[in-house]
């Protein structure tokens, strides 16, 4: 899951360097945090949230499929 992420924020942004993904909570209920450069935060959030919201579905897809429960959060480092 932590890969996913990883993988697809570093295809979106400018500064690929400086994502970092970090994963928190037990085996069934998980906390995914993603941080990126300042400048790369708008191109994750994506107009009106559009993006943010389709990374969101897509975690939310690959953890009903591990059978998990995940939240999602975007920081800025």
């Amino acid at each position: 899951m932590e890969e996913l992420i990883t993988f697809i924020a570093q295809n979106l942004v400018d500064h690929p360097e400086n994502v970092k993904t970090v994963v928190k909570g037990t085996e069934n209920d998980v906390t995914i945090e993603l941080s990126v450069h300042p400048d790369d935060m708008g191109k994750i959030i994506g107009k009106q949230g559009r993006m943010a919201k389709a990374l969101r579905t897509i975690v939310k897809a690959a953890a009903v499929k591990e059978g998990k429960q995940i939240h999602y959060n975007v920081e800025i480092i």
